[in-house]
């Protein structure tokens, strides 16, 4: 396993967000978090990356326990977090952001070529799908082997929606990016994912490595929708 996350306890002061939650996840997989709104998803990933302190639990990335770390040595050792609404240098251009992660970053443009037009562009000029790119291309540019992406494809038009989500099949497929992804349009996402966790008032209740089958069974409805 590439990432364990072991009985995890996590609050917001009092409030207690994450109850004996788990995650296992395989190297070179994309495993998606779902479940209703407040169900606690946003807020494991914050304690994956380290954002968020928990109270109880361990989280051991490739075979080391990083439950103690601090963000930025996560991120040294291979883990990179996009924030849900993305995170880019809105007044610098499309290069200097780029620059900023690192000084090779041609691959992208292999990625994303709609990017390349818009090099000397402002960033905080761009469309919503394009700024999700570069925050996207940001993140791959410090070379992590787990991506955390919560809501990549928030705002965006439904066909800006399919579009991205295949590229994140390709930054898995051809980039070897092990992807653990939080997303509110189900149906697509589970159409790209390897694996499913189903999340509900902090626990995880239910998993399956046959996504697609997860989401068409009844009693999958049942408890997605009336939780």
């Amino acid at each position: 396993m590439l990432l364990q996350c072991k009985n995890i306890f996590a609050s917001y002061g009092k409030k207690e967000v994450l109850k004996d939650a788990y995650l296992n996840i395989e190297k070179g997989s994309i495993v998606s978090l779902i479940g209703p709104n407040g169900s606690g998803k946003s807020t494991f990933l914050k304690v994956i990356s380290g954002f968020l302190k928990i109270k109880k639990g361990n989280i051991i990335f490739n075979g080391r326990d990083i439950t103690n770390l601090p963000p930025h040595k996560r991120v040294n050792l291979g883990i990179g977090y996009l924030f849900q609404g993305g995170s880019i240098f809105e007044n610098l251009t499309v290069k200097e952001n780029l620059r900023l992660a690192n000084e090779k970053f041609d691959l992208v443009f292999e990625l994303f070529p709609e990017l390349e037009r818009y090099t000397e562009s402002r960033a905080g000029l761009l469309s919503g799908g394009l700024k999700q790119m570069l925050s996207i291309s940001l993140i791959l540019l410090k070379e992590p082997e787990l991506l955390l992406l919560d809501e990549p494809s928030a705002g965006l038009s439904p066909a800006l929606v399919e579009k991205l989500l295949q590229k994140i099949r390709e930054i898995n497929k051809n980039f070897g990016k092990t992807i653990l992804l939080v997303e509110q349009n189900i149906m697509q996402v589970l159409k790209i994912s390897d694996y499913v966790y189903l999340m509900s008032a902090g626990k995880i209740i239910k998993e399956s490595n046959d996504p697609l089958t997860f989401l068409e069974t009844e009693k999958f409805e049942k408890i997605f929708f009336e939780t």
